[in-house]
């Protein structure tokens, strides 16, 4: 899939802010880490990618109330949905001066009902030519998203006659309507009603 970078500036790629903090302690710490244990740019990508989709279980599965948006405090916590699990790799990648965005798709049931947006990334790795989708959610039955490259090993391919879409679009921040469900919700369930159904 072709992106398109909504900001063609890549320092705003690499940019830290409040939600994708990774000039906050934790974030580096943990980047340090990571970086000791891989020494160049794509082996740390693909154990950071590894790290959020294995170690930071995501709250539906897990069943976690708790409402996480901040990469740090995601990290913290060890909880959050596919938005603030992006946040945190993201954080991650970008800790590191790999250029990372986020990237979305809207999604549905089987039969098409219950439309909405869920939240992945895309890096740029030196060297490569375009921007790869990577999606940390968290494998479950039925869910086998990789770290790949050369093509793309998601957690949802979407199904376009069931409405689902693939938004070409990159954001260097958090989309306006993701981080709004996540501020706004005192916990998940609150969370589950507040979900775009679009963008």
């Amino acid at each position: 899939m072709q992106l398109i970078p909504q900001n063609p500036e890549i320092h705003a790629y690499l940019a830290a802010d409040e939600v994708i903090d990774h000039d906050h302690p934790l974030v580096r710490e943990t980047a340090d880490v990571l970086w000791t244990a891989t020494g160049d740019a794509y082996s740390y990508a693909k154990v950071a990618f590894e790290f959020v989709r294995d170690t930071i279980p995501h709250s539906a599965d897990s069943g976690d109330p708790r409402v996480s948006w901040r990469a740090s405090d995601v990290l913290r916590t060890r909880n959050g949905i596919c938005y603030a699990k992006s946040h945190t790799l993201v954080a991650l990648l970008r800790a590191r001066d790999i250029p990372a965005g986020l990237c979305y798709q809207r999604l549905a049931d089987d039969d098409g009902s219950n439309p909405t947006v869920h939240g992945l990334i895309a890096l740029r790795l030196p060297g490569a030519e375009g921007w790869a989708r990577q999606d940390p959610r968290g494998n479950k039955p039925g869910v086998d998203a990789r770290f790949a490259l050369d093509a793309e090993r998601l957690a949802f391919p979407v199904r376009p006659e069931l409405g689902e879409v693939d938004y070409p679009e990159l954001y260097a921040a958090p989309h306006p309507a993701a981080i709004k469900a996540l501020r706004d919700s005192a916990d998940r369930p609150e969370l589950w009603r507040n979900l775009p159904t679009a963008l």
